[in-house]
């Protein structure tokens, strides 16, 4: 979800939603098995497609590492 009072252009927010779409679908296979919502709760300013990706792919494989760590319990 990226809500319209933190990024005014329809551009910009259907640009982080196909991000997230893009790093989730490369990530999938090594990701646990759970329903994920992504949720933008902070401004971007400007919008850097690459700080983007890397922050969405760097929450997606702490969630990787997080279902590691319960697999073995």
């Amino acid at each position: 979800m990226v809500p319209k009072r933190l990024v005014k252009a329809a551009v910009r927010r259907n640009l982080i939603k196909r991000i997230g779409r893009e790093r989730f679908r490369l990530l999938r296979s090594r990701l646990p098995a759970q329903d994920l919502v992504l949720r933008l709760n902070a401004k971007l300013q400007p919008i850097d497609r690459k700080a983007v990706a890397e922050e969405i792919g760097g929450l997606l494989l702490k969630l990787q590492a997080a279902g590691c760590r319960d697999r073995e319990r």
